[in-house]
């Protein structure tokens, strides 16, 4: 019967930081969790629970009390919670879980109105801090995921914030970074690409965009000089030019660093730039689900009555048949909230595929944007026709 069960595989029903703690309470060693003999009674410090001042009971040699010592309680990694201990500020070389904790406390304090930090924390307290840094586990957990994904294509780093409450990752959505095809359509890759060996300053034929009749989109700092509406060609998979060509900005990728947060004004989440941004720039595309304009039409229904949409008309033609849907598949630009004063403009992209009626959506910036200012687009914009009820939860 063994020889049968080889290669069986079944589901298992606990996490892995479960499956950790059962290793270490049982002295079981595994490969596959890290677990050796080397490590396997080692404690590091995963997030901290409490605090408390202790005055301590005896007096020093001189004959004073001593100052209150500072305690933490303590959940070491890999192990049951049921081993937490109390351990003296001394002890711990945390510095940046201190950080996080205190940083934690401080805005609670304030939610609770508190001047000063309590000598013991209540329980309701400990609760709330215990519930911080399990999410900020998952959050940092997600954006590590968000920056192997973006790594693929670009290189901007992402940093996940929430200072506001306990809302984690989206559930049921899954960051990509092109477009996910929908079914019934298809997308016609372009058969022919340009000869050119300097496609800024020496195009052959106008380089790619001129084998579209239009002009090129970039000038010599990789700012697009073409004005809104106006579409953009890059160079494609089968062009003579390399990637480093001038005329290859959006497929680049999303090249500054950005940080997703939440908002302290009931509007979900946002979106931030960390360092600045220069005027016509490229920042990120809107990414998302390809779905024809019947799909979008009944997805829209039920989007309307959960009161958030994400939905993105692809009208660069007169008659638009296919639509963007970003609610469960998108890249970061999924959590840019919407402006009526928007420092984002969409302009329609075509790289591999030119049919008309599927181009790539970019963002550039409509002004200098400074580092630590949040990004817009304005849902109403003409070639967004996005409903304005739509919030980032």
């Amino acid at each position: 019967m063994a020889e049968y069960l080889k290669d069986c595989r079944v589901p298992c029903k606990s996490t892995t930081e479960e499956l950790e703690c059962l290793c270490r309470l049982e002295g079981v060693t595994s490969r596959d969790l890290g677990i050796s003999k080397a490590n396997l009674s080692e404690y590091e410090v995963e997030y901290l629970c409490s605090y408390k001042k202790v005055v301590p009971s005896e007096k020093s040699r001189n004959g004073t009390t001593p100052p209150p010592q500072e305690m933490f309680l303590v959940k070491w990694r890999g192990f049951p919670e049921s081993r937490n201990t109390w351990e003296p500020r001394k002890n711990l070389r945390c510095v940046e879980l201190l950080n996080h904790f205190w940083e934690d406390l401080t805005l609670e304090m304030r939610k609770q109105k508190r001047r000063v930090i309590p000598k013991r924390l209540d329980q309701a307290t400990v609760s709330h801090m215990v519930q911080r840094a399990k999410l900020r586990k998952r959050l940092k957990r997600w954006e590590r995921h968000l920056n192997a994904l973006n790594q693929q294509q670009g290189g901007g780093r992402i940093i996940v914030e929430n200072h506001v409450d306990l809302e984690g990752p989206p559930r049921h959505f899954t960051y990509i970074n092109d477009y996910k095809v929908g079914e019934g359509i298809s997308l016609t890759e372009v058969a022919l690409g340009c000869e050119c060996t300097d496609c800024l300053e020496e195009p052959v034929n106008g380089c790619c965009a001129g084998a579209s009749q239009h002009k090129f989109a970039y000038n010599e700092q990789g700012q697009v000089r073409l004005r809104p509406g106006m579409p953009i060609y890059e160079c494609n998979k089968r062009c003579r030019c390399g990637p480093e060509c001038p005329n290859r900005m959006v497929q680049r990728g999303i090249r500054h660093s950005l940080c997703i947060f939440r908002t302290d004004n009931g509007r979900g989440w946002g979106v931030r730039t960390l360092e600045r941004i220069r005027k016509n720039t490229f920042v990120m595309e809107y990414v998302g689900e390809i779905i024809t304009t019947e799909e979008a039409e009944r997805r829209g229904q039920i989007y309307d009555k959960e009161g958030a949409t994400y939905l993105f008309d692809l009208d660069y033609v007169d008659v638009d048949e296919y639509t963007v849907d970003a609610a469960h598949y998108g890249n970061i630009s999924h959590f840019v909230n919407h402006s009526c004063e928007p420092n984002l403009q969409v302009y329609n992209v075509f790289i591999d595929n030119l049919d008309e009626r599927l181009p790539r959506i970019a963002f550039f910036a409509t002004r200098s944007i400074k580092a630590g200012e949040e990004l817009t687009f304005d849902y109403k914009m003409q070639s967004l026709r996005v409903r304005a009820n739509s919030i980032h939860t």
